[in-house]
């Protein structure tokens, strides 16, 4: 079992993150800014107070982890903008001070930088509003600061176009830079197999220093 070191854990996506690698016997540290918001509860969960924006908060609450993964947002778009690459780039600078030691870093990205069939990008399509497109670039420069990373474990997973509360299937596809279209024209994943696909690359290393995505 690995001990891993979730930021985000409140949120949508990192909730369901957390329930996954509880559901499989993993020790998770939850970093948040305000321990009493989350109140769940289990003898492999620990809760500690950090800043995903400040590299020595995160090299003191990571030091001993297998595994970081950071599930943070941003609310809306110009919060997205002011907290996603930051936050990369805070983690990658934590991290990287504990040299040999260093655990694996994850981070949940976004799907406007992935390719449709025809050649597009997500965020190229027409009529996406302003907030949307401003989510989108945030996840896109922080995966182009991600690519410039070489000493530091990292892996970016970007889900499909839609993603939301649903059913745990544990069944989904991956690809690396394309857009997963299912037949029918769709491209979607729920938060909970979403989770199940990252939980699955933390125990089974496939995408180190990479992006890939992940839809049915």
């Amino acid at each position: 079992m690995s001990k891993i070191a979730l930021f985000g854990a409140n949120g949508t996506i990192g909730s369901r993150i957390l329930d996954e690698a509880l559901r499989r016997g993993h020790q998770v540290t939850a970093v948040v800014r305000d321990p009493a918001k989350l109140t769940k509860s289990d003898p492999n969960l620990t809760v500690v107070t950090g800043d995903v924006l400040d590299p020595e908060s995160v090299a003191e609450v990571v030091k001993g982890q297998d595994v970081v993964v950071s599930a943070v947002g941003g609310g809306g778009g110009p919060g997205h903008i002011a907290t996603i690459r930051p936050a990369a780039e805070a983690l990658v600078a934590g991290v990287r001070t504990l040299g040999g030691d260093a655990p694996r870093l994850l981070s949940v990205g976004g799907a406007g930088s992935l390719r449709k069939p025809d050649g597009t990008q997500v965020w190229e399509a027409e009529g996406l509003p302003v907030f949307l497109l401003q989510i989108m670039h945030a996840h896109g420069d922080a995966l182009d600061f991600y690519r410039t990373v070489s000493d530091v474990r990292w892996t970016n997973l970007s889900p499909a176009a839609t993603i939301e509360p649903g059913e745990r299937t544990g069944t989904y596809r991956t690809a690396t830079d394309d857009l997963i279209v299912a037949e029918d024209g769709s491209s979607r994943i729920s938060a909970e197999d979403y989770a199940v696909a990252l939980l699955d690359e933390i125990e089974q290393p496939r995408h180190i220093g990479e992006r890939f995505t992940v839809g049915y």
